[in-house]
């Protein structure tokens, strides 16, 4: 399966519009990427609760579309 670094980009846009987002495909194969991601959102949460928050930006894509993801995230 696997999933389009541009599907990836444009839910987490529109869950975070201020976000600066850069995605790199880590084995070519649509399955395994680091995302870095800078929001506003992110401002007064722990670190658990920004990739929480972006995990829910995915809409029950990681874990199923999604193998891994090595994410980054700040303000």
């Amino acid at each position: 399966m696997g999933m389009k670094a541009t599907d990836i980009h444009q839910l987490i846009q529109q869950a975070f519009p201020d976000a600066v987002i850069k995605i790199q495909d880590l084995k070519g194969d649509e399955n395994h990427y680091a995302v870095d991601i800078k929001s506003k959102a992110f401002l007064g949460k722990t670190r658990v609760q920004q990739h929480q928050m972006v995990y829910g930006a995915l809409q029950g894509h990681m874990g199923t579309t999604l193998h891994a993801m090595a994410l980054t995230t700040g303000v």
